[in-house]
């Protein structure tokens, strides 16, 4: 799966992990790595330093998760789904979810 299947601000439901079923928001895509970064999802604690801005202590923060791990979320009925690309009458060029035919992109 490529990460251009998935782009920042996409609903998706996670697949595989100690997260297996959560759903959350694309905050981030890493594309070279084929990760994406995921709302509330995989959080992992970084205990860090104090410095002049910012406090130290133990910080819970999201960590990057596989795309193959994630999948799109039916816009219909919230279930995951595959992602399709096809060409409006117009010519633009959009995503479409393949479980229901709906179309991702705004």
């Amino acid at each position: 799966m490529s990460a251009a299947k998935i782009k920042k601000g996409d609903r998706v439901v996670v697949l595989a992990g100690r997260d297996k079923g959560r759903k959350g928001t694309v905050l981030k895509a890493l594309p070279k790595e084929d990760r994406v970064v995921v709302q509330g999802v995989n959080l992992v604690k970084r205990h860090t330093r104090q410095d002049r801005t910012s406090e130290g202590g133990i910080i819970e923060k999201e960590a990057p998760l596989h795309v193959s791990n994630v999948a799109h979320e039916d816009p219909k009925d919230g279930k995951p789904t595959r992602v399709g690309f096809k060409t409006l009458e117009d010519g633009t060029k959009v995503r479409f979810a393949k479980r229901s035919g709906e179309i991702i992109d705004k």
